[in-house]
């Protein structure tokens, strides 16, 4: 393989609206994703909890961040690793949806969508909604409830929403020509949503669900966030593709080749800013949905991938107090929560087999299904 094989590629969650901009919440960490929650109270996509305590949670059901580890806490109060004021909500550190929530990024973060406002009644990160149901595992982001206004990056004609996925070999489908793109598409399509896929490159089946599949994409094999001596990065791609294909979601899986070469890892969170912030200046219309990438087979390489993935609550958080338009999602407890996931899941050191990007297309749609048309 060569040197720009040798990488992943990269590229549920719930959405809040604050003053009209829509809000990402993650999903529990990879050391959250065992059957060890209590007693969560939603199947996929089920009703969260409501009023002070927030108990339910919208994470798939009872196990994998029930109500007892990571659900809801009494009144937004303190929870695994971050803490909420005033009736925050907040998983990974990424949320601010209370009064005052103070956000911390330990250990994921806190309240893990399972919280609702203090004594509000409402499903602040749970609500009644597809996007709670399509991840297996259990480790399903909650649902996109909450606020009912707020952004709507799709067309509602009957025009097809254009995705682009963006990242490395992971988005290009590695192994497995079409990737998660495969059963996202048919997992839509099936649904009644209208979408189509935009980009440079193209591979997949011709087919899918029975229609023709949209091979288009972005992924690019050996790429890493920034170009770096050894590899090329998908940043300066940003001013060429983006005008060129204007999609309305991109879904943003990179970093994984950073870390593989453990290039310059305590600065990557910097360059993943760096890099939405030029998607937001080139699409100032889109929604933009961040991944915290999948594990390996190799435990150093996941050792620098968690440490990288913790930081990137943060840097979405930042953009999403700003104003801007973004989701997290957290890929890598939905392939770690397997205890075999190594063979089970991935199809060599860094990229997952059939089985494997049909996990990850459940997360993806868990956030993008409510927003098709």
């Amino acid at each position: 393989m060569s040197v720009h094989h040798r990488c992943v590629h990269s590229r549920t969650s719930a959405r809040l609206f604050r003053r009209g901009f829509l809000l990402g919440l993650a999903l529990l960490p990879a050391s959250a994703c065992s059957s060890s929650g209590g007693s969560g109270t939603n199947s996929p996509g089920g009703a969260a909890g409501s009023g002070a305590s927030g108990a339910s949670n919208a994470y798939g059901g009872s196990g994998d961040g029930g109500a007892g580890n990571h659900g809801g806490t009494t009144a937004g109060g303190a929870n695994r690793g971050g803490a909420t004021a005033s009736g925050g909500v907040g998983t990974g550190g990424v949320a601010t949806a209370g009064a005052s929530g103070a956000v911390s990024t330990t250990d994921g973060g806190s309240n893990s969508a399972g919280a609702s406002n203090a004594g509000s009644g409402g499903n602040a990160a749970g609500g009644s909604n597809a996007a709670g149901g399509s991840n297996a595992a259990g480790t399903n982001s909650a649902g996109a409830g909450g606020a009912t206004a707020g952004f709507d990056p799709c067309p509602s004609t009957g025009t097809p929403c254009k995705i682009m996925p963006f990242g490395d070999s992971i988005t290009d489908g590695y192994g497995v020509p079409g990737g998660y793109r495969i059963q996202l598409f048919t997992t839509s399509h099936q649904a009644g949503k209208n979408l189509t896929f935009v980009g440079s490159q193209k591979n997949g089946p011709t087919m899918a669900d029975g229609v023709a599949f949209p091979q288009n994409h972005e992924g690019h094999s050996g790429y890493t966030i920034d170009p770096t001596p050894s590899r090329s990065g998908i940043s300066p791609l940003v001013a060429t593709v983006m005008p060129a294909y204007t999609p309305h979601i991109v879904t943003l899986h990179i970093g994984t080749n950073d870390a593989i070469d453990d290039y310059d890892m305590v600065n990557a969170p910097m360059r993943l800013g760096k890099l939405i912030d030029s998607i937001i200046t080139a699409l100032p219309n889109a929604l933009i949905v961040v991944a915290q990438i999948i594990p390996s087979q190799d435990d150093a390489l996941n050792t620098r991938i968690q440490t990288y993935n913790a930081a990137i609550p943060a840097v979405v958080q930042a953009r999403v107090s700003a104003g801007k338009h973004l989701l997290l999602v957290n890929m890598y407890p939905v392939i770690a929560s397997n205890p075999s996931f190594k063979t089970a899941l991935l199809n060599d050191t860094w990229h997952p087999n059939s089985a494997g990007y049909a996990l990850m297309s459940g997360v993806w749609y868990g956030v993008l299904g409510p927003l098709l048309h």
